[in-house]
């Protein structure tokens, strides 16, 4: 590497975030990312360590280890320690088109299996260093439109424009491929432009990058509802392939008393009405899901259960209260999750950070879950029975089961958002298509083909609720499928 001691002189140092009660005041992103002098430093921390379990990708412990794009993390770093910007760019873009994304929403699995994190407890800032070097690429001109050179005279339909829609999209036209994306708002993205709130990740990135993909030749169709508004057999009759990436936006329901209390709704559903609102007209149209004035109940952890917590503070709630039906994890690694394994510890998110500096108190509360939403005259929810669950060992399949103790106490709310997860796709479009579903509601496929001859998949769509990263591996996995279906090889 370039430096070969850097590790050992340099610390890790990262961006700075605005005061958290000075951020509540809008929906703009918060970080001030450090000086391109000082990321160079940071990329000298990248050690020589033969093995780079960073760009690994791989299943350690039944769940991904280092970054599933297989990037050139130890390469890019190098050049940024040297200066050689463009050339990073090149070596960045290689494995990942959409590194804007990445760089802001990942949660950095490369990072998680930094050798330099096991050596020294720091690892290399890899997550900024590759914002570093796409953002230095846009303010220099060398992410720019480039069309295929030439056309192969077929053509594919995308359907719905997510982290995956894009990726394949972006694969295919660059192979030549005429490429129309669906779309089914009215806005390009998907998962990305409506699922993430717009602190965590500004929708003008968004557009840049499609603005680009349309200049090179990608024809995105928003408004359009493939197996509603859209026929299904029109496409696959019209296209030479057709690519399902709809993702898996089938919430989890709770199936408790007092569901149907208005106030009780999805937590995808209210995220989405708040970026569309803030979109639209800043919020001036009154369409948003709001929690001003209000306590709010979140039902569920992880990304979504943490962007409702800060979205609802940003919108003016009076209490937050966020259930997490797991225990709580312990604060380092213990000996059954080893590094590189992703580390199965309790962190603390933006959206917690923001309720204690508001409430001065962490709104999560483990082992927990709603037995009973409550109503008021007028059916509207006004509170909520939690119950304590407490972990049982099944004898029969030596699962770990959450189980009422009985004990419950009652907390006083007008908004609850339930962010349990997802259990599949929204099956009408690849019932549309004729596209069986597996037992956990996913697309049916072999390495991405479906049982259609022309049909593809990817995505969340295909392998459940998922990362941005994983979709955006699918898309370019599947673009190689779908390219040796149309052109008998490939070269994606």
């Amino acid at each position: 590497m370039g430096k070969t001691t850097g590790f050992m002189e340099y610390q890790r140092k990262t961006s700075t975030d605005a005061e958290p009660l000075a951020r509540l005041a809008n929906f703009n992103e918060f970080h001030t990312w450090l000086p391109r002098e000082e990321q160079q430093t940071q990329a000298a921390r990248c050690m020589d360590c033969g093995v780079p379990f960073c760009q690994a990708g791989m299943m350690i412990g039944g769940a991904a280890s280092g970054c599933p794009l297989n990037n050139l993390i130890p390469e890019w770093n190098e050049l940024i320690y040297r200066g050689k910007w463009e050339l990073a760019l090149r070596r960045l873009l290689a494995t990942n088109r959409f590194p804007e994304f990445t760089s802001r929403v990942c949660p950095a699995l490369c990072e998680a299996a930094c050798t330099c994190g096991d050596v020294t407890g720091s690892p290399v800032t890899v997550r900024e260093n590759e914002h570093a070097i796409i953002e230095t690429g846009y303010a220099k001109g060398w992410v720019k439109a480039a069309p295929p050179p030439s056309r192969t005279g077929k053509s594919v339909a995308v359907i719905g424009s997510g982290p995956a829609g894009l990726s394949v999209a972006e694969y295919l036209n660059k192979r030549g491929h005429a490429v129309t994306v669906y779309e089914r708002e009215y806005r390009p993205g998907g998962l990305l432009m409506y699922g993430i709130p717009n602190m965590k990740l500004d929708k003008s990135v968004i557009e840049r990058r499609v603005k680009i993909m349309q200049a090179e030749g990608i024809e995105f169709l928003t408004g359009m509802d493939v197996g509603k508004t859209v026929d299904a057999a029109e496409l696959t009759a019209h296209y030479d392939a057709v690519v399902l990436c709809c993702g898996a936006k089938k919430p989890r329901d709770l199936a408790v008393p007092g569901r149907d209390a208005e106030g009780v709704c999805f937590a995808v559903d209210y995220l989405t009405s708040v970026t569309r609102s803030l979109l639209d007209s800043e919020f001036t149209d009154g369409k948003a899901i709001s929690a001003a004035g209000k306590n709010v109940l979140v039902i569920g952890g992880g990304d979504t259960g943490n962007d409702c917590q800060g979205t609802a503070l940003r919108q003016g709630c009076t209490d937050l209260l966020a259930l997490e039906m797991m225990p709580e994890p312990p604060a380092e690694r213990t000996a059954s999750n080893p590094w590189p394994e992703w580390p199965r510890v309790r962190k603390v998110d933006y959206g917690q950070v923001e309720c204690m500096a508001r409430f001065g108190k962490d709104p999560r509360v483990y082992q927990t879950t709603v037995k009973e939403f409550l109503k008021d005259g007028e059916g509207r929810l006004c509170g909520a029975v939690v119950e304590y669950l407490r972990p049982e060992r099944d004898p029969d399949t030596g699962r770990t089961n959450m189980v009422p103790t009985g004990e419950t106490f009652t907390y006083d709310c007008q908004l609850a958002l339930i962010a349990a997860g997802f259990v599949g796709c929204e099956n009408y479009t690849a019932d549309a298509f004729g596209v069986g579903l597996t037992p956990r509601g996913c697309t049916q496929a072999h390495d991405y083909h479906t049982s259609i001859d022309n049909v593809f998949t990817c995505g969340d769509m295909r392998r459940g609720q998922s990362l941005v990263v994983w979709a955006l591996r699918e898309g370019r996995d599947c673009a190689a499928q779908v390219d040796q279906y149309l052109m008998g090889y490939t070269n994606l």
